[in-house]
């Protein structure tokens, strides 16, 4: 690529170490919500790729967007005792926009401390991407519009003030929370992998691929046509699908099945050196056909891949695995992956 005959393609990232007096209000973002991918003043470790790759539990990952998801709705259970009645649709908004953005932000502080103890994939050769000189304002926007668009047209579509968390459809929330993330993937991959292999619409994704060694604040960085069907165009799909297969996929349920898409999407690009799959309730079955996703399977998607890819679900290899568009892991290899070497996902 000519990063010279087009800057806003340059990936330099050195704005983190130049005279603060230059930042904007965008570069006190990142610093004042401490959600930089790394410390500057702390070691990253660096394995060889015939190192042994730690394994995150399951139960660990399926704990933390339980329990995190649990605040917001025990903090609205709490208000309906209280009061007697129930959020109106502003102040579901702003309660579940606030509770989008904070799980998402103590999130990328978690990764941020795995990455430090455990490194990343391909460490040997390259450190991770930063966020490029050019996009520090973009990013801010991708990452403010995700966690408040999704949680808008979550009420517009579900809410009612009818329904109160303690009246979610629990029997049915297992299976939505698992189908949810494979019926997304599968619109996701052929979207995704559309936008790779159709020129014109190719035109809309490179600036995502643009990153070799991505970060979790680089899930969005994308052009704006790309960020309105990431953002919500999947997510309406997969919605729109399991109604009409007759879930009731009300909106408590909506919105934990969310925080999965969202914990996976966030770890998928952090390049973490550890064995990991997307938590997800139907993942045994998913084992059954080998169609289980791991982080390197995507951090190998934006290494090696340009207009000519492979791995494209982020949330499992099922469609990838359907319609032969896998790619060989290097470093998460079966024999690779030291099962004793537990790593659960903190909760704080």
């Amino acid at each position: 690529m000519d990063t010279k005959a087009n800057p806003k393609d340059s990936m330099k990232s050195t704005w983190r170490r130049i005279d603060r007096a230059q930042w904007t209000i965008f570069h006190w973002f990142y610093e004042l919500l401490g959600i930089h991918p790394v410390e500057l003043d702390q070691e990253v470790p660096v394995h060889a790729k015939k190192d042994k790759v730690p394994h995150v539990p399951d139960w660990s990952m399926h704990r933390w967007v339980i329990l995190h998801t649990l605040i917001p709705f025990a903090l609205h259970h709490a208000y309906v005792v209280y009061t007697g009645q129930n959020l109106g649709p502003i102040g579901a908004f702003f309660l579940y926009s606030a509770a989008f953005k904070a799980i998402a932000i103590h999130e990328l502080h978690v990764l941020r401390r795995l990455g430090h103890i455990h490194g990343f994939f391909d460490g040997d050769k390259h450190e991770r991407d930063g966020v490029p000189d050019v996009g520090v304002a973009k990013v801010v926007h991708s990452l403010v519009s995700t966690s408040t668009i999704r949680p808008i047209f979550s009420i517009f579509l579900s809410y009612r003030t009818s329904q109160a968390p303690a009246d979610m459809s629990w029997y049915w929330l297992p299976l939505e929370a698992g189908l949810y993330g494979i019926i997304l993937d599968f619109w996701f991959y052929w979207y995704h992998r559309l936008m790779h292999d159709v020129g014109s619409l190719w035109k809309y994704h490179r600036t995502h691929h643009l990153t070799k060694h991505p970060n979790p604040l680089l899930t969005l960085y994308a052009d704006t046509e790309q960020e309105f069907f990431d953002i919500a165009g999947i997510p309406l799909l997969t919605y729109g699908t399991m109604k009409l297969m007759g879930l009731p996929m009300g909106f408590y349920e909506w919105f934990l099945c969310h925080q999965y898409v969202v914990f996976s999407e966030l770890a998928g690009h952090s390049g973490l050196r550890v064995h990991a799959t997307p938590p997800n309730t139907l993942s045994w079955l998913l084992k059954m056909f080998n169609a289980e996703l791991v982080i390197e399977d995507h951090d190998l998607h934006h290494r090696y891949g340009w207009k000519s890819s492979h791995n494209y679900g982020k949330q499992t290899r099922l469609w990838d695995r359907i319609f032969g568009t896998c790619r060989d892991r290097i470093e998460c290899t079966e024999e690779m992956i030291d099962y004793d070497e537990k790593v659960p996902m903190p909760l704080f």
